[in-house]
């Protein structure tokens, strides 16, 4: 894939599961691919045709006439797409923020912000609290 591309250009579920069976198989025809993706999900051979060659045209995947069939192979990597993947759910959902990210993945997070308020008397404490409640 070209370099700087943005979140959008994560593939859809379905062309992930094709780039998914071409990281594991290497290079590979239609024919290899669907039989790769056929124990979890049966698709048509032109189901996969399809999704080959939307990948083809986004250069994720590069493809070779041999003999009657083309065959494809993965030109971004499964890494690129994690990068890709983090990305979008860093920006999306954590504002951008790695620390916000690994402060949730690691439970450090809560779900309502803590706000502190100073006060300087036990009588503004008090208007406080029946100010808030």
């Amino acid at each position: 894939m070209k370099r700087g591309r943005s979140a959008r250009d994560i593939p859809p579920p379905l062309e992930l599961e094709c780039l998914r069976a071409l990281w594991t198989l290497g290079d590979a025809n239609v024919r290899a691919v669907r039989e790769a993706l056929s124990p979890k999900r049966p698709l048509a051979y032109t189901t996969v045709m399809t999704m080959l060659d939307r990948l083809a045209r986004k250069q994720a995947v590069s493809r070779k006439k041999i003999g009657r069939s083309f065959v494809y192979t993965p030109l971004i990597s499964r890494e690129d797409i994690r990068q890709l993947a983090v990305r979008e759910l860093l920006d999306t959902l954590f504002d951008g923020s790695k620390e916000t990210l690994a402060a949730y993945l690691t439970g450090q997070t809560t779900k309502y912000p803590v706000i502190m308020i100073e006060v300087e008397s036990e009588t503004e404490a008090g208007r406080l609290d029946e100010t808030l409640l």
